[in-house]
């Protein structure tokens, strides 16, 4: 494939990076990833898919701030914290539902789909309240491409042209807003690092996945692009010139799965695979400490479920991903999270051949300096 050539010309010029083993068990460092990257850049928290309809909602924690997002009689979608003004209470439970309107569990205080205040319970006995002021606090939100963005800090700015870089024209191509979501698997693992680590090279396929992905994937023949600091990542399949021989290069980008595979990354924490029979996309969220991560695995397709025999062929592709992403890749990386708190090695290398991993860490060392005037990492 002449577009990996190209790539493994820049490779003889890069050189590997090295990365502290603090970068995954340090606790400031852990802070200070929370605050200045998960709180700062959009995060893909949800699918126009499971928000479809007037009323649809979803609540969850994300990064350790309740948000709730939901889709209003108009059509548009508002994210909030889900935190009633009065006592702190969430106005809605995790999950998802349709509702016009939601009322805090505690004490009914009730809040319109737009997030303000509308109604408070026994109000002769509570005392005078200024309403407006009182709503539920918004967060920053848009949909695009089939996807809901939201930032964690109220006010703050998100470009979403600035930050993905015509990107998100792939999930326009794609008509992603139109596919069917499937449900979701949720696994745990080491530092978040660690796993997202494991989305962004070819390099361990042969070794660590003999059976499940090396038979339609070669190791180590991977093509990167950067879109600021995202990533789209192309992986040749072992019958790429018999699918692309006949097939004019202009076209081959109509062509994914047949001869080769896109993994598209969001920084900081969405890995999107788009495979023939189901899509999977990883939202890695950091634990409570550093040396864990809850990943939610969602499941997408374009067509919606037929009947009860392909809903269980469904639920069988959603258990097979979920099991080799896990006991394939998360296993090892909970192995390799006691191997760097162990003390044996001062940082951890990146080879010119994990260009993916390097052009990570690079943004992510670019957002911890906290300085807008030093240079954007190059892919």
């Amino acid at each position: 494939m002449l577009d990996y050539v190209a790539n493994k010309k820049t490779f003889q010029t890069a050189r590997p990076l090295r990365v502290p083993t603090g970068s995954y068990t340090d606790k400031d460092q852990f802070k200070a990833e929370l605050e200045l990257v998960f709180k700062r850049v959009p995060l893909m928290l949800a699918f126009t898919a499971e928000l479809p309809n007037p009323g649809d909602y979803k609540a969850m924690d994300a990064v350790g701030s309740p948000v709730l997002i939901n889709r209003d009689k108009q059509g548009k979608v508002r994210a909030f914290l889900n935190v009633c003004s009065h006592r702190g209470a969430p106005v809605a439970p995790d999950g998802k539902g349709n509702c016009s309107r939601f009322t805090c569990k505690y004490h009914s205080w009730t809040y319109g789909a737009d997030g303000k205040l509308i109604g408070i319970s026994e109000p002769g006995t509570f005392g005078e309240v200024d309403k407006g002021a009182m709503g539920l606090r918004e967060l920053p939100c848009e949909e695009r491409g089939g996807m809901i963005f939201v930032c964690l800090t109220p006010n703050a700015p998100m470009d979403l042209d600035h930050y993905f870089k015509d990107f998100l024209e792939d999930f326009d191509a794609l008509d992603f807003a139109n596919w069917t979501y499937l449900g979701n698997r949720t696994i745990h693992g080491a530092n978040w690092k660690i796993a997202f680590d494991g989305y962004l090279e070819g390099y361990h396929f042969k070794s660590l996945h003999p059976e499940t992905i090396f038979p339609r994937t070669p190791s180590n023949c991977t093509h990167y692009e950067g879109f600021g600091p995202n990533i789209r990542i192309g992986f040749p399949q072992h019958s790429i010139a018999e699918q692309l021989r006949d097939v004019p290069r202009e076209e081959w980008g109509n062509r994914e799965n047949y001869g080769y595979d896109f993994v598209r990354i969001f920084f900081p924490n969405v890995s999107i695979f788009i495979a023939p029979e189901i899509t999977q996309v990883a939202q890695l969220f950091p634990g409570p400490t550093p040396a864990e991560n809850r990943t939610v695995l969602n499941y997408l397709r374009r067509n919606p479920v037929k009947d009860e025999a392909d809903r269980e062929a469904v639920e069988a592709a959603m258990n097979f991903f979920r099991d080799v992403t896990y006991e394939e890749d998360y296993v090892i990386g909970l192995e390799i999270q006691k191997g760097l708190e162990s003390g044996a090695h001062d940082d951890l290398t990146f080879g010119k051949n994990e260009r993916g991993n390097q052009y990570f860490h690079e943004w992510l060392n670019w957002y911890l300096a906290d300085d807008a005037s030093l240079p954007e990492p190059v892919m």
